[in-house]
């Protein structure tokens, strides 16, 4: 039996639109489409011959496994992740799994929620930028820390991904304590909630009062640096040119 091969497909924020012409035929061209299901949700109606294999969260492992005996099997598959693959997606634990075995794995990259959403605001990540997850599932929470407590040192732009859920509702808090020792208060803030969705929404504040909005799960938070900017409804961190 010919071996499949296994693709680690990033499919944007959330719509067609934003999934690159890459990421749309490579799904079009597979056999099996495999991820979580909220992202399955996501493409299976614009991909309804395909074969689907769902998952749910905390399930990364087995989900990988499963793939990889699908390309053992003959089979072409995509392994789905939102944003892009290798931003807290599934492309480094896919690679790891089909490490000892002889199947490819190419990674097909797509748009992370950071930059879908910068380009709703304008342009707040023209400088040196961070990303940091709040989520202490898989890092300690004393490494977190750690990195924003430098990268808010360093005057970074900073991302922060998974800034709140049900379960954990201080970690935000905290991040915004440690970034206020290094930024103003003034600091312009944009709150990116379901970027890329049809419920998609923003609200442009300041590090002083950004936890007096709603932030969840479903919010991408980007913290400006000492040169940012809001003018005219637009967040803006200058390059450096001279005007």
């Amino acid at each position: 039996m010919n071996k499949g091969k296994i693709y680690v497909v990033g499919i944007g924020p959330g719509n067609i639109q934003d999934m690159s012409m890459r990421c749309y035929n490579t799904l079009k061209n597979v056999d099996v489409i495999a991820g979580y299901i909220t992202y399955i949700d996501l493409v299976k109606d614009e991909f309804k011959d395909k074969e689907f294999y769902v998952s749910g969260m905390k399930k990364e492992i087995d989900r990988c496994e499963k793939v990889l005996e699908l390309a053992l099997e003959g089979k072409t598959v995509a392994l789905i992740s939102s944003g892009d693959a290798g931003i807290y997606g599934m492309a480094g634990i896919m690679i790891e799994v089909a490490m000892n075995s002889d199947v490819e794995v190419e990674v097909i990259p797509g748009i992370t929620s950071s930059v879908a959403g910068a380009a709703l605001v304008g342009a707040p990540l023209m400088h040196d930028q961070a990303i940091i997850s709040l989520s202490d599932l898989l890092t300690d929470w004393d490494v977190i820390t750690k990195r924003i407590d430098r990268a808010s040192e360093a005057d970074f732009v900073i991302s922060l991904y998974n800034p709140r859920s049900k379960g954990r509702t201080e970690q935000i808090v905290v991040a915004r304590e440690i970034m206020l020792r290094h930024k103003k208060p003034e600091t312009p803030v944009a709150l990116l909630r379901h970027v890329g969705r049809d419920d998609q929404n923003y609200t442009l504040t300041n590090l002083e009062e950004m936890l007096t909005h709603e932030i969840d799960m479903f919010t991408v938070v980007i913290v400006g640096n000492s040169k940012t900017y809001i003018k005219n409804g637009k967040m803006i961190t200058p390059r450096g040119y001279k005007l």
